[in-house]
């Protein structure tokens, strides 16, 4: 997933969240099929959303102090953070009208 979308760890997080007003962090892992049909729809709305909210990735195994610290109990979860504050959260593959529907209500 190179591109638009940013590949975070402890150790930035928090400066990531606070790049943009609005966030999408991705909590994922690389041997998580779902996630893997997700990476390139998150990757689109980030193309789409561009100047209007930020995209991160969390690799959870990488991870697992910030999966535990958001409750990431099951991938792909896709956070969005307002502020750097978890606005809503979304569990599960999604589509990419789910994903711009979720972040049009905090841009």
């Amino acid at each position: 997933m190179a591109g638009m979308v940013k590949e975070v760890s402890q150790a930035n997080f928090e400066a990531a969240l606070l790049e943009n007003k609005v966030t999408l962090v991705d909590f994922w892992a690389p041997w998580c099929g779902p996630c893997r049909m997700v990476a390139p729809i998150v990757e689109a709305v980030a193309g789409e959303m561009k100047g209007q909210a930020g995209f991160a990735k969390v690799n959870v195994d990488e991870n697992q102090q910030l999966a535990q610290k958001y409750g990431v109990m099951s991938i792909p979860t896709l956070v969005i953070f307002k502020d750097g504050a978890e606005a809503a959260r979304l569990v599960g593959a999604r589509g990419k009208a789910d994903l711009l529907a979720a972040l049009k209500e905090w841009v």
